[in-house]
């Protein structure tokens, strides 16, 4: 191969590689404001939980850097096969760690309003919550690094865990607010914090099922593993934030 074919090819690898560098570290961002919102959560530490909102703009600023390097991928490069399928992933990737970086920031959000009611009990279970979904997240960031296709579906299997979580603390927060009227605000808050975790572990199957896709070029054929949500089962509107 001509040297000009050889430094193409190798400039073109190295691009890959700054891609797929560049998903870990957005992951690994997204990672440190889900734990420092929960921080802020446990300590009651608004100042922290408004470190974590302003943060979240190092979220978006990864994920537009993402998307210029695939733009240009597909615009200099015209990627095929396993490089087309990456370059289709990094984007749905990165746009489903922008989300949950925006859930992040709404927890500290709520966070912030919750600091001004008096503590409620039941406040340790979202710091569990929010430990598996940074464990699946941790796990499908691997995958995609490794290209491990059984990794990520063991994530994409497991996020009936946080599911079940979720529905435990409903029922938690539902008897609080019963013996209590009075910390009926504050338990909302909390409410629409777990619901925030939940929704975390939603996108982190998605990476999982974006990583499978990469390393087999196609999809779960069948119905991601979820437990039935208190909410959904009782006929009320699901939490929204």
């Amino acid at each position: 191969m001509p040297i000009s074919g050889q430094h193409i090819v190798k400039s073109f690898d190295e691009e890959i590689a700054r891609l797929g560098n560049d998903i870990v570290r957005m992951g690994g961002q997204v990672e440190a404001q889900i734990d420092l919102a929960m921080r802020a959560i446990a300590s009651r530490d608004s100042e922290l939980a408004s470190d974590v909102v302003a943060g979240d703009t190092k979220v978006d600023g990864l994920e537009d850097m993402i998307e210029e390097q695939v733009v240009r991928l597909f615009a200099l490069r015209a990627p095929v096969a396993n490089d087309l399928r990456l370059a289709f992933a990094s984007l749905r990737i990165a746009a489903e760690l922008e989300r949950m970086g925006d859930l992040a920031k709404n927890a500290a959000k709520r966070a912030i309003i919750l600091n001004q009611s008096a503590p409620v009990r039941p406040v340790h279970v979202l710091p569990r919550m929010a430990a598996v979904v940074q464990r699946m997240l941790k796990d499908v960031l691997d995958a995609f690094v490794e290209r491990d296709a059984g990794r990520a579906r063991a994530v994409w299997q497991n996020d009936a865990e946080v599911d079940e979580l979720h529905n435990s603390l409903f029922r938690e927060l539902l008897t609080y607010m019963m013996e209590d009227p009075r910390h009926i605000t504050a338990c909302t808050h909390m409410l629409f914090i777990a619901k925030n975790i939940e929704r975390m572990g939603d996108h982190t199957t998605n990476i999982a099922e974006q990583v499978i896709f990469v390393v087999e070029g196609t999809k779960p054929d069948t119905a991601r593993p979820k437990a039935e949500t208190v909410l959904d089962r009782s006929g009320d509107a699901v939490l929204d934030d």
